[in-house]
């Protein structure tokens, strides 16, 4: 047990995990993600007094951790006055009322305490809805046994959000409360639809700031745009997804959209509730992946951002990556052995280094401007009409006596190929 004695803060924690592995073959993979549960416990404002790690074969259904362990971790809760123990997996309902029972002491799991933070951060409409319905989509199947328990929690971490008020411990209403939600978060789709069809007709390119969490997005916004997003030293201090328009030196317009960072075992519950968020990423025309060149873990934070976009569908999309903070390097590192292949720049959006360099690759990324044009497929040639609305950007569509007209955005080469069917350019 590792022991942290400058402990101050209301909420005095002692992080759990558990190896499952032999004890000589501890993978540093346990240690870093108990180090960044330490992180996400410090965004939560929560003083971490101690660190315990398991070396177990397999995860105890009935307790998470064996009796043993149990019992040391309840003596280490007395001695440091601990009154809350955060474990770095997702707890079943049985294990959190059995944990709860042998240490007579407040216990969440790695999901409650990422559902805090969120709940702490989200500002728009959007956001509270999506966490409000990944937190009672959580505590719905958690309910049993904890009537007593959800009137006697108070303020503290896992308690933020929905509340009791909302919460009490009627299923009924909550699931009545989840369907009204649902609801609403298809009505902000339909708004966010609405958004990016303004901006295909508008002919802007759209760029999506996507990468681990902490690593500077909102940073290289608001240096490349000038924006005033908020920017701190804190995991998921950006939960709204924010759009800022950049004009590159040739003029073409392009709207860069900050979005939720990642995070390795974020919760698939989670992910579903933020879907409308994250298909920024999916819907927009390109990725600039922002990682952190400084971070010792960059590669792993890499792989578990590429994991993420291939399950919400992006990660075919164009890609840079780019690696933020390399001015806080302090030994000779090449980054360019992370990269799997995908073009990259080394930059510091806080000093501004590099950022020549960085404007110059979007440039690259960027295909040229696109023309809107009218053009008339004849009814005979529908593999025309295919290939149009498979490549390119149909605005409209109108039967006409003559054939199909159809106005969409066309790139040079595009537009040369297509030339024969033009009525008239915008």
């Amino acid at each position: 047990m590792e022991l942290n004695e400058n402990a101050n803060k209301i909420e005095r924690a002692v992080l759990a995990g558990v190896h499952t592995g032999s004890a000589d073959t501890l993978s540093d993979t346990t240690e870093e993600t108990l180090a960044e549960l330490a992180r996400l416990a410090d965004t939560a404002e929560a003083e971490v007094v101690g660190t315990m790690i398991q070396n177990k074969s397999a995860i105890e259904k009935a307790t998470y951790i064996g009796e043993g362990k149990m019992e040391e971790l309840k003596n280490a809760c007395a001695s440091l006055s601990a009154n809350l123990v955060i474990f770095d997996d997702e707890l079943s309902p049985m294990q959190i009322r059995n944990l709860e029972n042998a240490l007579n002491i407040r216990v969440i799991d790695r999901s409650m305490l990422i559902l805090d933070i969120f709940a702490r951060h989200a500002e728009s409409r959007e956001g509270k809805i999506q966490v409000e319905l990944a937190q009672l989509q959580y505590l719905l199947p958690r309910l049993t046994g904890m009537g007593s328990k959800l009137s006697r929690l108070g303020a503290g971490i896992g308690t933020r959000g929905p509340g009791e008020t909302k919460l009490e411990t009627d299923r009924r209403h909550i699931r009545r409360r989840i369907s009204h939600l649902k609801e609403e978060l298809v009505q902000v789709k339909k708004h966010r639809e609405l958004i990016r069809s303004r901006r295909k007709k508008e002919n802007r390119y759209v760029l999506a700031l996507v990468g681990y969490t902490n690593a500077g997005k909102s940073t290289l916004l608001n240096r490349l745009t000038g924006a005033e997003v908020l920017a701190q030293d804190k995991l998921f201090a950006t939960l709204d997804p924010t759009a800022r328009g950049l004009t590159l030196s040739d003029k073409r317009e392009v709207t860069l959209v900050d979005t939720v960072g990642f995070i390795r075992k974020l919760p698939h519950h989670l992910i579903e509730a933020f879907k409308s968020t994250l298909e920024e990423a999916v819907f927009a025309d390109a990725l600039l992946i922002v990682a952190d060149g400084a971070d010792d873990e960059v590669s792993a934070h890499l792989e578990v951002v590429f994991r993420l976009l291939g399950d919400i569908g992006a990660v075919e999309k164009p890609k840079l990556i780019v690696f933020n903070k390399t001015d806080e390097i302090c030994e000779q590192k090449n980054l360019a052995l992370f990269t799997k292949g995908v073009p990259h720049v080394e930059i510091s959006a806080k000093s501004g280094q590099n950022l020549g360099t960085l404007l110059e690759s979007i440039e690259n990324l960027v295909p040229g401007r696109k023309k809107q044009v009218a053009l008339l497929i004849p009814f005979a040639e529908g593999q025309v009409l295919s290939e149009l609305h498979g490549n390119h950007t149909v605005l409209s569509e109108d039967y006409t006596e003559n054939g199909t007209r159809v106005t969409c955005l066309l790139d040079a080469p595009a537009y040369a190929k297509f030339r024969n069917y033009v009525l008239e350019e915008a």
